[in-house]
Order: structure tokens, then C-alpha cells, then sequence
């Protein structure tokens, strides 16, 4: 269990005493009716769990009231081991290596290679086995960097659980639960290992991963018979189950392998890893490279053959024609590119749990966000307390003289969760925080409080009461008098409490609530949450019994105390991140819990909205409407007051006006939104397990500017991808082009296929690599979002592929001729310059990259250093294999002197001057 508490609380307690609602064998369930495992057989616990009294089972492992030591906890750890599942085992270098042979391109090549080695190519033969070992080898390095950085980023988030150790109440790694700790938790957590419950309030779980049932099931801490499968035992939790209603106590009795889902277990184990859309898309681009590849190949040697043409120069043409058709590198960039964008994306705070999740935020056009620690600074004070006749300020170090505030102080202290330790730690949600250090900056102390009125139990915050409860116990006062059995404290939204009061506190005491006086109170209400407070109200009542009938007791009858207003101010930077936004096409819709008048104030503040008079929706007005269809909330841009359900159905009626879709959400009751969103968002700080493990992206600063920077990422990393796709085609087509042209004409081939692999090993991977780690500019955020469908390649893509394609051929084969004709080279020289020119050419190539209206030093291209370095790799490769003998032998290539080089140079950068006469007309 994970989270910080929120301020919903729990509810009536029960504690061991015998369960009315003994839950039977869920008639749905196809998996749980036939689990019965022994969840003790590690336990140390004589006897099923499930069926022994909590007293017993304390007893057995050794546990006193305050949990256990520290010291006892560390000794079970070394000899239980950490509470972990065997997780799926990093896929070892061998395999890696092994899958860098298993692609369709590698075996085209493979199979170039053999067809020279029959011909007696030796030459030839070796030199594209040693190209395919190196391309090979590239591809390891590279795809074991990618895998290993997503092992270190899964290992990023550290589960925490809160636990009773040594007295105290402490969040420790959840690796590191041991036998015997006593556990608490509340809904929105995950359940860690396998416990017993001690204690259980309202308390429901869901257990679907378990059983198949997506019923919540009740728990309570009633014994069931040992006999009982696993769908029945309403006294045990189980690990990777989550609490989805009330709170709860238990203690630690299974363990790592030891617990249910461990005995399961091949879950973690058997999960292939998951392949991205993106990828597919460019699986299928490569086969149908491939299929094109064949046909490119065949054609010519078949129509060659009908000439009568010899074979082994046919032969040597349609295998130049497969190597250079083939893009060797589009398989390892892409995975690099994904890697090196999560990487980045983390250093950002922003964890990507599903590697789908990078192509879809560059497609984000609508945010669904929340209002409280998303927009706002989720650092609260109570700025004020309003009673019926006056307003309080307060000011820590000063003493309340007012007894009514003093009371509103109490009731917040009382009906809270929150704790903060000796140093000052808070542990907590920060509204209940807030309340803890406002008490205690005016001589409050909960310790204190609570031993006058000793907590019995809670009654915990839902969705349609709106209002958090805490019953205590009456103690005597000086002479002996106790008045009725239980105290109540309450709080809640304002609305909700005033409609559950039936009188108010005045300076004389309980005062009836007419019909004008609660028009008042609603009014103070409205003028403080218009400021852009939060508001709260609190009350209290007495009663005589516990238990149902305290529950009823809080829906009537209560005593209207003080607002408490509380100040949220809007994050630095939030107004600028939502600007951003709104430059970029993307739609910022607010969703919120909070009142309407709130809302706005936040929402004026932060930029979501820019007229005072906009209209703010609550969720009363929502109805029940289900249309899909519907326009007439298109344009709101903040809801308040709605709940997880109308969550849903927003972002359905959105998604079917075509919207791309990113929620934020921190609740348990918030994961059904996140997962129909496009793009889940947790919150890493305040969020539940639940929301984090429903969602695709998780914020680890919780901020709106990281949900940008997200998008932002996104779009990046997307924009490279299509990018190097682009680069590498457009430089493949070329050299098929640059074969099929010089066959058209008569031609002798201006290049053999070693020297085309060696340009491709070249050209293909370095500066392709390069453009996966670009920065983008910051022109990033200037433009619409893409649609979701939309190709990594366009049409208008693809014609500029065709058309590169064919300037760098034209050039590099006008290079040939005039090497041959006007310089009068002889075959060696003029390939030579052909070879060249085609290399340096490509290199140039990739500043066609750069949008029409990105100036060349400008460009983020030209400001990308690996880019740089890549390019100044690639110059010193093609220079070594012209003048260093050996290699030149091999690449059949000779010394071309000052007119060559001047050739190479003039007709490499056409390319480029193309390109920019091009951009000039499309800036036009």
C-alpha cells in the first residue's frame, strides 16, 4: 500500500467478532473456486490464517501492539528474503546476438552472400558476411543499451507500504515486508503480500487478477473454516489485489513466493515483452522493403537473360540492386530511438509505463486534468476560519480566543489521518496536513484530543455523501456527568455538511438553520471559494449508540461549527505550461471534485480559462447523459464537482468527436477513466497504487508543466523516428535508382554491391543513430498534433522520398558520366567518384531533414552534437577507404587526384541546394 491517506477516512470498525456478511464462492468465478492452496506453508502460522483468530496469530509470529522492532524486521528479512515475485529475467547477450540474425533483412543478405560465394565472388562473398557480422554487432550493442536502460527504468518507482514498526507509523520499501508486520491501508492501495485482517472498516477489495471475479468482494476480520478456496476467504488480502472501499489493518502472514500469487505466479514470468504499434509499423515497412527488394532484383536479371546478357554479370547486378534496396538500419534505430526518448523523459519526471504510450502523446489534442496538486501547488494552509458571526485569521503562535474556532480546529484534528513526526516529516493528505498543523500552531495536539474523546472508529469519505467522519468515545468530565455515549466530527464539502445540519454554532450555541440562514452560509461559501480557496466545512453531533447507527446519525442533525478556508496557490510555471498548450492545439479541460466557484478562480489563474463569464459546468448538470454525441459540453472548459463515472463519459463523448485523449488521475475511483483514456497519467506523489498501475504515464513531481513535457517528448521522439525513416529510404532508393538508371542507359554499373554495403553501414546507421537522439526546436510545440492514424510516412512524404531519391541518384550518376566522359577516367576511377559522391552526398543529405522554415544554424539539426560527430565519423570512414590501400583493394576503389575530388565535392552538395530551393518555395 502506497499512498499517502486522503481525507476520506473508514468506516465502522470490526475487529475480529463474527461477520453477518460471510461472503460464499463467487458464482462467477472459473479460477477461485478451485484455488486452495496453503497460504501458511511458509508462514510459520500452525493452521490456515484465514480460520485462526487474530489473537492466535499475533501470538505466533511474535507480534506486540506497536508491530514489530526494526531490528526483528531486518533479522525475518535475511531470513525470509525481500517480498519480491521472481520477475521475467533480463534477456541474456546470447539471445540478443541471436535475434540480430533472425531478421528477414539479415537473411536477404545472408543469402547475397551465398549467391556470391557460389559465383566464386570470394571477394564479394566475404565482404558482405563481414558487412552483415558488423551491422550484427552494431545492433547488439545497441538493442542490449535500449533493453538494459528499460530494466533500470522499470526499476525507477520503489513501492512503499505503511507499516507499524517499533510503535510508530512508518512507509517502508514494500520489498521489504516481513512476516508479522502489521499493515495499514486504505482504498486507492495495493495490496503488497498476503495478510490477515485485524481490523476492517467498510473495507472492499478487488480481487479479479486472483479469482476472475470483478465484483468487489467485502472483507471483514471474521475467521472463515479452513476449508474455505480462495474466493471465500473474506478475513485474508492477497498480494497484487487492491482495496477499492474503506481502510484497514492486517498483519503480514505470506511473502514473495510465498503468497498466493506467487504460488500462481507465471504472471510476471511468462510476459512478453510488448511490441508498440509504431514498431509493427515498421516491421511491415520492412517486409514490404523486402518483397520490393525481390522484385527490384529479379527483374532485371530475367529481362537480361531474354537478352542473352552473361549471367554473372546479371547476377552482380540484381545483387547490387538487393543490397542497396535493403535499410539494414531501420530495425536498430527504431528500438534506440523508443529507449533514448523514455530515458530523456524520465530525467523530466515522467515515467513511461507502456512503451505504446510514446507514439500516442504526440497525438495528445485534449487533457483532461485535475485541479488540486496538478494545477495547484498541493501545499495547503488554512488561511481562515469563518463562523456564523465573525472571521477568524489565524496566525500560527496565537491563541484562539474564539471557542467556536478553537472547536473547528479540534473537529479538523479529530476527523484526520494525517501524521507528522518529530522532525516535522508529514505523512499524509496535505488537506489533512494542513488541518494537523494549524491545530498544532495554536497548542492543539491530536495525542491530547484523543485522550478526552478516544477514536472508536471511522466512517469513510465517498462520492455521493461528500463527507469524512470520526466517532468517539464520551469521557466523564469533573463531575463525573458523561452526556450521551459517542461524539461525532465531521467534515466535508461545504453543501453536503450544511445539508446534513440541522442548527449551527453561535457565540450562545446551537442555533436552529432556517432557510435564510443557510442561504448565508452558502453565500460565505461561494465568496470564499470565488477567492480561489478551498473550502471546508465542519461539524460535529453526539449520539448514543456506535456503529449503523453512527453512520445514520452523520447524514442529519449536525452542528454547523465554522468554512474552513484553506489556500491552494496555482504552481509556478503552470500558467505558462497551459499556454504552451493552447499554442500547440491541445485543449486543457479541468476536471474537479471541487465547487464551481474554486474551479474558476484556479481556472482564471492558471489560463485555463480567460473570461470571468465562461462557463463552468458541475457535475449535477451532466445528468445521466450518455450520447456520445452530444455538443453540448464541447467547449466547456472546467467541470466541477464530478464524479469518477461522469469522468468516463466525458472522455468517451470526446474520444467519439475524434479527441486523442490525456487524463490525469490520482484515485482508485479514477482508474476506469484512465485506462479508456488514451493516455493514462498517475500521479507519483499523491496517487494510488491503483491509478498508477491503470495508467501509461506516471508523474513523479506531479506537476501540468510535466504533462507537457511529456507531449512535448512525445512529438519528439516520434518526429525522429519518421525522420531517420525518411533519411534512410530516401538514401536506399537512391542507390536503386542510381543501378536501374545506369542499366537504362547501357551503362556500366557506377557501383559494385561491396562498396553500396559499405556506404549502407556507413550511412545507414551512424547518422541515422545521430537523428534519434535529437532535441527538437522550438518550433516543437507550435504545431497541431498529428492524428493518431497518421503513417510514420505520408504521401507527401513519400513523394519527397521519391523525389531526394532521385536528385541524389541523378547527381551521383551525372558525376559518373562526367568522371568517365569528361575526365576520361578509366572504370575503377569513375567508380570511384560515383562511390564518393554518393557517400558525401548522403552525408549532406540529412539538413534536408529540416522543416521549410528552419534556418540551417537555426535548425535543431544542426545543433545536435551526436549529428556532428556522426557526420565528421562517416567523412573519416570514406576518406580511410580511399586512401588507405588495403581497404581501398577490397572496395575496389583507386586514387582519383585533385579533379576527382573536386567532382565529388561540386556534385554532392546538389542534393542540398535542391532541397533549399525547394524549402525556399514551400516558406513561399
Amino acid at each position: 500500500m502506497t499512498r499517502e491517506r486522503d481525507s476520506s477516512g473508514a468506516a465502522s470498525s470490526e475487529t475480529g467478532s463474527p461477520c453477518a456478511d460471510g461472503r460464499a464462492p463467487a458464482s462467477g468465478s472459473t479460477t477461485g473456486s478451485h484455488l486452495h492452496s496453503d497460504a501458511n506453508s511458509n508462514s510459520g502460522i500452525a493452521g490456515p490464517p484465514w480460520s485462526l483468530d487474530v489473537a492466535t496469530i499475533q501470538a505466533q509470529l511474535k507480534v506486540g501492539p506497536g508491530g514489530l522492532s526494526s531490528a526483528e524486521a531486518q533479522l525475518r528479512l535475511r531470513t525470509d528474503g525481500p517480498n519480491q515475485l521472481r520477475s521475467r529475467e533480463a534477456t541474456p547477450a546470447w539471445r540478443i546476438v541471436l535475434s540480430r540474425f533472425k531478421s528477414p533483412i539479415v537473411g536477404l543478405l545472408g543469402l547475397a552472400a551465398g549467391v556470391s560465394y557460389a559465383f566464386g565472388e570470394w571477394l564479394d562473398g566475404t565482404a558482405v558476411a563481414s558487412v552483415l557480422i558488423v551491422n550484427a554487432a552494431i545492433g547488439f550493442v545497441v538493442e542490449l543499451r535500449a533493453q538494459r536502460s528499460m530494466e533500470a527504468l522499470r526499476r525507477l518507482t520503489v513501492t512503499q507500504t505503511r507499516v507499524h514498526r517499533d510503535g510508530q507509523e512508518l512507509a517502508v520499501p514494500s520489498a521489504e515486508l516481513v512476516r508479522g508486520d502489521v499493515v495499514v491501508g486504505e482504498a486507492g492501495d495495493v495490496i503488497n503480500a498476503d495478510l490477515r485482517i485485524i481490523e476492517a472498516s467498510r473495507l472492499e477489495v478487488d480481487e479479479s487478477l486472483l479469482t476472475g471475479e470483478s465484483v468487489p468482494v467485502a472483507k471483514s476480520a471474521s475467521s472463515v473454516p479452513p476449508e474455505a478456496t480462495i474466493d471465500s476467504r473474506t478475513s485474508m488480502l492477497f498480494s497484487g489485489t487492491a482495496i477499492t472501499r474503506g481502510s484497514m489493518t492486517a498483519i503480514v502472514v505470506g511473502t514473495g513466493s510465498g503468497t498466493e500469487l506467487g504460488r500462481i505466479g507465471a504472471l510476471v514470468e511468462s510476459a512478453e515483452g510488448e511490441v508498440t504499434p509504431l514498431e509493427l509499423r515498421l516491421q511491415r515497412l520492412g517486409t514490404r522493403v523486402i518483397y520490393i527488394t525481390v522484385l527490384i532484383a529479379i527483374l532485371p536479371v530475367v529481362l537480361g537473360l531474354l537478352r542473352g546478357e552473361p549471367l554473372l554479370r546479371l547476377v552482380k547486378t540484381g545483387l547490387a540492386l538487393a543490397v542497396a534496396a535493403i535499410p539494414e538500419g531501420l530495425p536498430v534505430v527504431a528500438t534506440i530511438a523508443l529507449a533514448r526518448g523514455m530515458w530523456q523523459l524520465s530525467r523530466r519526471s515522467v515515467l513511461v509505463r507502456r512503451l505504446s504510450a510514446v507514439e500516442s502523446l504526440g497525438s495528445v489534442n485534449t487533457i483532461f486534468t485535475d485541479k488540486t496538486g496538478t494545477l495547484t501547488e498541493n501545499r495547503m494552509t488554512v488561511r481562515e476560519l469563518w463562523l456564523a458571526d465573525r472571521v477568524v485569521k489565524l496566525v500560527d503562535g496565537t491563541a484562539v480566543e474564539d471557542g467556536r474556532a478553537r472547536l473547528a480546529l479540534e473537529i479538523g484534528l479529530l476527523c484526520n489521518n494525517a501524521t507528522i513526526d518529530s522532525e516535522g516529516t508529514a505523512l499524509g493528505d496535505p488537506l489533512e496536513v494542513a488541518l494537523v498543523r494549524a491545530a498544532a500552531g495554536h497548542g492543539l495536539s491530536s495525542e491530547a484530543l484523543e485522550k478526552e474523546r478516544p477514536r472508536d472508529h471511522e466512517i469513510a469519505f465517498d462520492a455521493v455523501r461528500r463527507r469524512m467522519a470520526t466517532v468517539h468515545e464520551q469521557t466523564a468530565d469533573a463531575e463525573g456527568r458523561k452526556g450521551h455515549a459517542y461524539w461525532i466530527a465531521v467534515k466535508g464539502a461545504p453543501e453536503s455538511v450544511l445539508e446534513a445540519s440541522s442548527s449551527f454554532e453561535s457565540s450562545d450555541g446551537p442555533v436552529p438553520l432556517t432557510a435564510d440562514s443557510r442561504a448565508e452560509w452558502l453565500e460565505r461559501n461561494t465568496q470564499l471559494a470565488s477567492t480561489g480557496a478551498r473550502v471546508l466545512a465542519v461539524a460535529y453531533r453526539e449520539a448514543d449508540n456506535s456503529g449503523d447507527h453512527a453512520q445514520q446519525a452523520i447524514d442529519h442533525e449536525l452542528i454547523l461549527v465554522a468554512l474552513v478556508a484553506l489556500s491552494d496557490p496555482p504552481r509556478t510555471g503552470v500558467a505558462d505550461a497551459v499556454s504552451e498548450c493552447q499554442r500547440a492545439g491541445i485543449r486543457v479541460v479541468m476536471l474537479t471534485g471541487d465547487q464551481a466557484a474554486t474551479a474558476r478562480a484556479i481556472g482564471l489563474a492558471t489560463g485555463v480559462i480567460d473570461d470571468p463569464e465562461a462557463r463552468v459546468v458541475e457535475g449535477r448538470e451532466l445528468g445521466g447523459e450518455s450520447d456520445a454525441d452530444s455538443s453540448s459540453t464541447a467547449e466547456v472548459a472546467i467541470f466541477a464537482r464530478v464524479d469518477p463515472e461522469q469522468k468516463l463519459r466525458l472522455i468517451a463523448q470526446h474520444q467519439a468527436r475524434g479527441a486523442v485523449v490525456a487524463m490525469t488521475g490520482d484515485g482508485v475511483n479514477d482508474a476506469p477513466a484512465l485506462r479508456k483514456a488514451d493516455i493514462g497519467v498517475a500521479m507519483g506523489q499523491r496517487g494510488t497504487e491503483v491509478a498508477r498501475e491503470a495508467s501509461d504515464v506516471v508523474l513523479e513531481d506531479d506537476s501540468f508543466a510535466s504533462i507537457v513535457a511529456a507531449i512535448r517528448g512525445g512529438r519528439i521522439i516520434f518526429r525522429n523516428i519518421r525522420r531517420f525513416v525518411f533519411y534512410l529510404l530516401s538514401c536506399n532508393l537512391s542507390e536503386v535508382t542510381l543501378v536501374c538508371g545506369a542499366l537504362a542507359l547501357g551503362s556500366k554499373l557506377p557501383l559494385l554491391p561491396i562498396q553500396i554495403l559499405f556506404l549502407n553501414l556507413v550511412t545507414d546507421v551512424f547518422p541515422a543513430l545521430a537523428l534519434a537522439f535529437g532535441q527538437g526546436d522550438g518550433s516543437t510545440m507550435d504545431r497541431p498534433p498529428r492524428p493518431k492514424t497518421e503513417a510514420i510516412l505520408t504521401r507527401r512524404l513519400w513523394f519527397a522520398v521519391g523525389g531526394y531519391g532521385l536528385t541524389l541518384a541523378a547527381s551521383v550518376l551525372a558525376a559518373f558520366l562526367f568522371a568517365e566522359h569528361s575526365l576520361h577516367y578509366d572504370d575503377a576511377g569513375a567508380v570511384t567518384v560515383s562511390f564518393l559522391t554518393l557517400g558525401f552526398a548522403q552525408l549532406w543529405h540529412v539538413y534536408n531533414l529540416r522543416s521549410p522554415h528552419e534556418p540551417f544554424f537555426g535548425s535543431d539539426l544542426a545543433q545536435n552534437r551526436w549529428l556532428g560527430g556522426a557526420l565528421l565519423l562517416c567523412t573519416g570512414l570514406l576518406l580511410v577507404a580511399n586512401l588507405f590501400a588495403p581497404l581501398a583493394h577490397v572496395l575496389g576503389l583507386t586514387s582519383i587526384g585533385r579533379e576527382g575530388w573536386l567532382t565529388v565535392f561540386g556534385f554532392s552538395i546538389v542534393p542540398c541546394v535542391v532541397g533549399d530551393v525547394v524549402r525556399a518555395i514551400r516558406r513561399r
